[in-house]
């Protein structure tokens, strides 16, 4: 159950990160690492997720 909480977590900051970066701060110069942030983010949920659905975590 930890893991699934966790799953929503990184699912919720990686969302997160990424709303942010197409609003408030789109203007910026760092736009762009804040984004692979979130797709490592969600990468890492879906190894998780997948991970977690084959039983080996």
């Amino acid at each position: 159950m930890a893991l699934w909480v966790l799953f929503g977590f990184i699912v919720l900051s990686a969302t997160s990160i990424l709303l942010l970066t197409r609003g408030p701060l789109r203007a910026t110069p760092s736009v762009r690492p804040l984004r692979i942030v979130a797709a490592v983010q969600y990468a890492c949920a879906i190894v998780l997720a997948g991970a977690r659905l084959t039983g080996a975590a």
